[in-house]
């Protein structure tokens, strides 16, 4: 795609080259019975009220050090709030120790919301302008209808009860129905590139990548409620800090990073990781104390302090480093290389890789997401019209799906999580 509008730049700049070396209540329900047994209970072989089968985790075997899990008994770390952020730098750094903010994504923990829900992988097809959808138990293509132009990603709401394709250079919305799998009307939204949702749960923000904007909408109605210019080119993906209070977001036009104040809807700092780069995903931390950041064009991640936004280091991984998936037990990091037609498996606690999984004969590893389980990786291959499946436990590809041209973004549903923040799924 091409980016549009001139490059402007508000608020502090940083740079690496400067650093040193329900029904409304039965919902509210959920979510606090969740959160108290999430805070209160270790989960082991007992049911978690309200989240459907008892939780396993997966942790890792002793063949860890290329990447391999294996099935465990979880323990569930309460997530962080902003009581975190408001304690002394010692209580706080306690505090980020022992917070997993995935702590609801463990394997099981399916919310009653999507729990009836039949398991499907939902494909944009960019360059056909059509969504294949697949049936993860037979890997076929079950059912195929078309979209708005330019399809990029299908995204849950944040309330989980549907799915919304982004057609990009068709300026609507496609909603489906994931009890039934099926589309309904389109909904008219200018420049959806990638979609995301407030913590609260009150505004859907809208990427508009060539517009160089967030526009802030009802994320019911989709009607739009402010348009905010952003300083840099091609804002595409993001992820917020551990409280919710900020947002940081990748321009992959213009290799910068901007840090945003959704609620006072304030770009409050500008990253310049170089001209050389081109930031695509953003996935924080399970400890919420890092930001990865992958990048298409140096083909590695970079690694952002939460708390200052100051860049720590880049990571090597692989030509065309693209996609950010975080392991049901949240201790690795996939990252798609699709470039190199590889993923890496990164160590949270190292900070380094420590497995490669490559496609035999190569590939184009994209957008995509974990199965519920988390047993599964399920990536798009966006040059080779196909959608590819890893075993997380064996560490390899076991298939190759044929779909349509450019697949993208593509969505596993449903997916453990008391809400979604967007994207192809990111949940808490």
């Amino acid at each position: 795609m091409t980016a549009a509008g001139p490059l402007w730049r508000a608020g502090e700049r940083t740079g690496p080259d400067t650093l040193p070396g329900s029904r409304r209540a039965r919902t509210a329900r959920t979510i606090r019975t969740v959160a108290l047994a999430l805070t209160g209970a270790t989960l082991t072989g007992t049911t978690l009220s309200g989240c459907g089968t008892a939780p396993t985790d997966v942790t890792t075997s002793p063949a860890a050090g290329r990447g391999v899990v294996s099935p465990s008994p979880a323990h569930a770390s309460p997530s962080g709030s902003a009581a975190d952020a408001a304690s002394g730098p010692r209580d706080s750094k306690r505090a980020a120790s022992k917070r997993d903010i995935y702590a609801a994504d463990r394997p099981g923990m399916l919310s009653p919301v999507v729990a009836g829900f039949p398991s499907r992988v939902y494909v944009p097809n960019s360059e056909s302008d059509s969504v294949d959808v697949i049936d993860p138990k037979t890997y076929k293509v079950i059912d195929h209808f078309r979209t708005g132009r330019l399809p990029q990603h299908v995204v849950p709401s944040w309330d989980m009860k549907r799915l919304w394709v982004n057609n990009n250079r068709g300026n609507t919305l496609t909603p489906i129905d994931p009890k039934t799998g099926k589309p309904g009307r389109p909904v008219p939204v200018e420049d959806p590139y990638n979609l995301y949702f407030s913590p609260d749960g009150r505004e859907a923000l809208v990427m508009a990548e060539r517009n160089n904007e967030l526009d802030f909408r009802d994320p019911r109605s989709m009607r739009l409620l402010h348009s905010m210019p952003v300083p840099c080119r091609g804002i595409n993906h993001a992820d917020f800090t551990a409280d919710g209070s900020l947002f940081l977001a990748s321009c992959e036009f213009s290799g910068d990073l901007v840090v945003i104040d959704w609620r006072r809807r304030k770009v409050t700092k500008t990253i310049a990781l170089g001209p050389a780069s081109m930031p695509q995903d953003v996935k924080l931390s399970p400890d919420g104390t890092t930001f990865y950041v992958a990048d298409m064009d140096r083909g590695g991640v970079w690694l952002v302090d939460a708390a200052t936004f100051k860049v720590i280091r880049f990571m090597p991984t692989g030509a065309g480093a693209h996609g950010l998936y975080v392991s049901r037990d949240s201790r690795v990091l996939y990252v798609s290389n699709r470039g190199a037609g590889s993923v890496s498996v990164v160590s949270f606690k190292e900070q380094k890789p420590i497995a490669t999984w490559p496609i035999p004969g190569g590939g184009s590893p994209d957008m995509g997401g974990l199965s519920a389980d988390g047993r599964e990786l399920w990536l798009s291959g966006r040059y080779h019209g196909v959608v590819y499946v890893f075993d997380t436990v064996a560490g390899k590809l076991t298939h190759t799906i044929k779909v349509g041209a450019g697949p993208h973004g593509l969505c596993v549903y449903p997916q453990p999580g008391r809400y979604s923040l967007g994207h192809t799924g990111i949940f808490r």
